[in-house]
């Protein structure tokens, strides 16, 4: 009896200090996009334990005590995955392009500033679906690896964010002409290199800041990062298992990326047809960042005046020429993975909303819906390397789960119209 009374309330700790067990949830709709074979599942049940999907079946049977949440008609969808963003940064229109934005921005704002803003543009990102981010630098000195950690202790909320840190780059990173006094503020948004060893080195010290990828800018202008130097950079990320994105733009630099070996070629408005053939060989994936044609009118604003016909004339031919790049890029068996690039101000829609209209220009560009949607599913996981916990809607993966109402493999655009949104578990948006 002695022995019991002086191990009882050791006894009584040890069992309140044991966790509980999750409690469940399960979500019931009209049907479920299986993002992989693009059928509909019928009236699914989610069945959701702690921040992971545990079943995922039609007419299942919800569990006796758990949180049932009855979207009705809606359709179910996995969470959205945008593979380039720029959280830190809201540019203006009304100044007069990126120039002029990016050094005020650097000029007049902190790193912890920019997080503050960064907070703001992720809810706003993920109350709009996108459940999944890759912000790929102009975030200060390692912002974005703040704001993912605050995200990541529950501090704020946020998408979850594969960050990048300054992005490595030649002369001048992407800045215009500076006078030598100003170019100290290149520092702030850049990492110069210039040879191989400064390459690994600029590697080395992101991953020890935190960095989860790599984000070289190949090319601003005549000033081009070096084939030697793209492989030494990308050489030095692969060895510890990460992923290099190339901000590249034409002939030269799409090539240089895509021998080099990168995992990713960003933008391409123009790329050879070599750099794809040699991009499908590696399996590179292309994120096309062209924006929407709705779009347009706010990225008009900031350039020369036009006449409407002028203006209807430029539309169509930068939808053409998307729908080219992509069909060729598609030819070529080249996979494509959704990103925005969204760092402009929208006050109609806000960031979120802004940032998939770059599915519908993938769609007004030829692409069908399901397509469509796997560049911000599947396609968007496999480049993260993260296909094995997002991107389809299937047991051991996170409970990142979206509904709309109406059919997006009929329109894309209900893709905008979110209702409801879950991360980790946790309802973000309810209907």
């Amino acid at each position: 009896m002695t022995r019991f009374l002086c191990l009882s309330p050791l006894l009584l700790c040890i069992a309140w200090a044991q966790p509980s067990s999750p409690k469940l949830k399960a979500i019931h709709a009209a049907r479920l996009l299986d993002v992989k074979t693009g059928q509909y599942v019928r009236n699914p049940v989610i069945v959701i334990r702690g921040d992971r999907i545990q079943s995922v079946e039609s007419g299942g049977k919800i569990p006796d005590g758990a949180d049932v949440i009855d979207l009705g008609s809606a359709t179910l969808l996995p969470g959205l995955i945008d593979c380039h963003t720029h959280l830190l940064e809201n540019y203006s229109v009304f100044l007069g392009g990126d120039d002029p934005n990016m050094l005020l921005t650097v000029a007049q704002m902190s790193t912890a500033k920019r997080a503050l803003l960064g907070a703001k543009m992720g809810r706003e990102d993920l109350e709009a679906g996108i459940t999944t981010v890759r912000d790929l630098g102009n975030s200060g000195h390692n912002g974005d690896v703040a704001l993912r950690d605050a995200i990541n202790s529950g501090w704020v909320v946020g998408p979850r964010i594969v960050a990048s840190t300054r992005a490595l780059a030649a002369a001048g990173g992407q800045f215009g002409g500076l006078n030598p006094e100003a170019q100290k503020l290149i520092e702030e948004e850049y990492v110069v290199i210039a040879g191989v060893d400064e390459a690994r080195r600029a590697v080395r010290q992101a991953f020890y800041d935190g960095a989860d990828c790599i984000k070289v800018i190949v090319n601003t202008g005549p000033r081009v990062v070096s084939l030697d130097e793209m492989r030494a950079i990308v050489d030095e990320a692969h060895r510890v298992g990460k992923k290099v994105a190339a901000h590249a733009i034409g002939d030269l630099a799409t090539r240089v990326a895509a021998d080099a070996g990168v995992d990713s070629i960003e933008h391409a408005y123009s790329i050879p047809d070599d750099a794809l053939k040699t991009m499908a060989e590696k399996k590179i994936f292309l994120v096309p960042t062209d924006p929407d044609i709705e779009q347009m009118d706010d990225y008009l604003k900031t350039g020369p005046k036009m006449a409407p016909e002028q203006i209807v004339a430029f539309k169509k031919q930068r939808i053409a020429s998307g729908q080219a790049r992509i069909d060729r890029a598609l030819k070529a068996g080249v996979r494509i993975a959704a990103g925005s690039d969204m760092y402009y101000d929208n006050p109609t829609w806000g960031r979120g909303s802004a940032s998939l209209t770059v599915l519908e220009s993938y769609w007004h560009g030829g692409m069908q819906p399901l397509e469509v949607i796997r560049t911000a599913t599947t396609n968007a996981a496999g480049l993260l390397g993260m296909e094995a916990r997002i991107g389809s809607l299937e047991g051991g993966k996170f409970a990142d789960i979206i509904a709309v109402d109406g059919d997006p493999l009929v329109d894309i655009g209900e893709l905008r119209k979110v209702r409801f949104v879950m991360k980790n578990g946790d309802v973000i948006r309810k209907p």
